[in-house]
């Protein structure tokens, strides 16, 4: 069914999608790219949320040359107006002769609508083109939109023997400085980044993505570009004060609690701090709770926690995918361990992993896993 051109051009818009990873959260990335008698005339993709779709900018493009093109766009059109108007009108009046959609967008607002408005018009639409593919470039918006939670990413950082420190605590640093730089990375990627009170205890860390370490990617986004993670704190037991290196950064911060801040201590929190109740479990504040709000705003989420948080991610089948730095060291039997999980009794309680990349980061090895919940 498909042509090598077709699978040319679908994976040149997927490239092109991936251009907006960091900049067009909560949206999903997209790419799109026009082709006629086999030459690109448009290409195109969604930088930022409230800014044109990838569909207009390959049109602009294109101009008088979209009249017969075929448009690959790697997630279905949109049908409805919002901060912008729908780009399955854009290509009807475009005079597109064929649109080829890599993914049916799942948002109950498009879901099937964008394509019939398209086949209405008499404009051929296939659809399935390198959909595994294109999927991956939206794992977390895809998520949101069929059930209404965020995509999990669990990020640790261990050596050879599997501890994340000393045993005394001390544990900067594991990983070397180029792991460090992508951590910032992976942390502009994401919509919101969730840690425990006791690693603030422990660190009093910023918990926000620092541009200056962000390496060649820096030369793409400008400071005034990158989106800041929501930073969420849980504190089920509402402990903590106004005196933390991180409430001096001017960014988003959320604070998890299963009770209520004293007065005297809300007070005296920044604009940018806002607080939420959620509901205990096993006096711990309950993670389905906290992702079902979180689910709300955000497609992704990144854990960076301490062993108890991070495991109760993992036990509770919660984590989507798991992102380890393994550094070449060796702390000790005494050494703190990587997560805090029940003692499984039976081989098939044992959660099911696979990898999916591998790579060295300056003398660490970078793995990603993926969790089959």
């Amino acid at each position: 069914m498909w042509s090598t051109e077709d699978n040319q051009m679908m994976s040149l818009a997927i490239e092109l999608a991936q251009k907006g990873l960091y900049t067009t959260r909560p949206n999903p990335c997209v790419g799109s790219v026009l082709v006629k008698d086999g030459v690109i005339v448009g290409e195109g993709y969604h930088i930022r949320a409230g800014g044109p779709h990838a569909e207009v900018y390959a049109l602009n493009m294109a101009g008088d040359d979209a009249v017969g093109a075929t448009a690959y766009v790697t997630l279905e059109p949109c049908s409805h107006y919002g901060r912008t108007p729908p780009c399955a009108k854009a290509l009807i009046e475009s005079k597109v002769s064929r649109v080829v959609i890599a993914v049916t967008d799942p948002n109950p607002q498009v879901s099937g609508r964008g394509i019939s408005m398209l086949r209405d018009a008499g404009i051929q639409v296939d659809v399935g083109l390198l959909t595994d593919a294109a999927k991956q470039v939206n794992l977390g918006f895809l998520k949101r939109m069929q059930q209404s939670l965020p995509w999990v990413t669990v990020k640790l950082a261990a050596s050879l023997d599997g501890k994340t420190a000393l045993s005394n605590g001390e544990s900067k640093w594991i990983t070397g400085p180029e792991a460090r730089r992508d951590v910032q990375r992976v942390r502009a990627r994401h919509c919101a980044l969730i840690t425990g009170i006791e690693t603030v205890f422990a660190d009093d860390p910023s918990l926000n993505v620092r541009h200056s370490e962000l390496g060649s990617l820096s030369n793409e986004i400008a400071p005034a570009e990158l989106h800041q993670p929501l930073r969420v704190v849980l504190d089920s037991q509402a402990r903590l004060g106004a005196e933390l290196k991180m409430f001096s950064i001017d960014s988003p911060i959320l604070l998890i609690s299963t009770c209520d801040y004293p007065e005297s201590v809300k007070s005296a929190w920044p604009a940018h701090v806002s607080h939420q109740v959620l509901p205990a479990k096993e006096k711990r504040v309950d993670l389905i709770a906290l992702l079902t709000l979180l689910g709300k705003t955000c497609n992704s989420v990144l854990v960076e926690a301490g062993a108890t948080l991070a495991g109760a991610f993992v036990s509770e089948h919660l984590a989507d995918e798991i992102i380890l730095y393994q550094a070449m060291k060796i702390l000790g039997a005494q050494g703190r361990d990587l997560l805090a999980l029940p003692d499984f009794e039976t081989m098939s309680q044992v959660p099911s992993i696979n990898l999916i990349d591998e790579r060295k980061v300056g003398k660490d090895t970078r793995l990603t896993l993926r969790m089959s919940n």
